[in-house]
Order: C-alpha cells, then sequence, then structure tokens
C-alpha cells in the first residue's frame, strides 16, 4: 500500500512538475512529512535524491522544442544551482528538523500570498 501511495505522490509530483514548473519538491516535502510520517530532513533528503536523474528531462524538452527554454541563463542557472544547493545542503543538515519546516513554510506562505496577489 505504502508503495502505491508513492506512486501516485511521484506521478502527481511530475505533473505539477511539468505544467507549473515548480520541481516536485514543493508537493513531495510536504506529503513526505505528513503522509509518510517522515521527518523534514527525511522528506527533503528523498525529494533531492529523487531529482537526482534526469526526471525533468522529458517536459522540459517539451517547453523547448515549444521555444520557451533560453538555454544560456538555463546553463548560467544551472551552475549557480549546484553551488548553491550544495550549500544550502550544507547549513540544512545542521538545523533542527522544526526550525526547517517552519523555513519551508514561510517560504511556501511568502511564494503563495505573492501569487495570488500578482497583478499581471
Amino acid at each position: 500500500m505504502k508503495e502505491i501511495i508513492l506512486i501516485i505522490l511521484g506521478a502527481f509530483a511530475g505533473a505539477f512538475s511539468g505544467i507549473l514548473g515548480i520541481g516536485g519538491g514543493l508537493i513531495m516535502v510536504p506529503a513526505l512529512v505528513y503522509i509518510m510520517n517522515m521527518s523534514q530532513h527525511q522528506a527533503q533528503g528523498t525529494t533531492l535524491a529523487v531529482m537526482l536523474p534526469p526526471i525533468t528531462l522529458l517536459s522540459a524538452y517539451i517547453y523547448y522544442k515549444a521555444g520557451h527554454i533560453d538555454i544560456k541563463i538555463a546553463i548560467i542557472l544551472c551552475v549557480g544551482f549546484f553551488l548553491g544547493s550544495y550549500l544550502g545542503g550544507k547549513i540544512a543538515v545542521m538545523l533542527p528538523g522544526l526550525v526547517l519546516k517552519r523555513i519551508f513554510g514561510v517560504f511556501l506562505l511568502i511564494t503563495a500570498i505573492n501569487m495570488l496577489l500578482a497583478k499581471k
């Protein structure tokens, strides 16, 4: 049963990743914490492990074919993302789980408010 829930969660996160470009972490991290009873650290680490294979390759290809990807910007962002994710991972494992959970929640809340109040 647990495996079926995880497959459904993965499919849901993958679909929203492709539709909204959000990355599966926005869906997977809270779901792993509240549905699978993982700690915040476990949920974030597991979600990062999911991203290791070229998971978004197919949806990125579709966006590329439609002319919606600036390769130069993507490469530059990738370099920064690579370095930032290393530093962020080092910091995250040092934080208490509750602090990490609250930081994640505040990020989601601020993002949601900005999206809901957007003019365009």
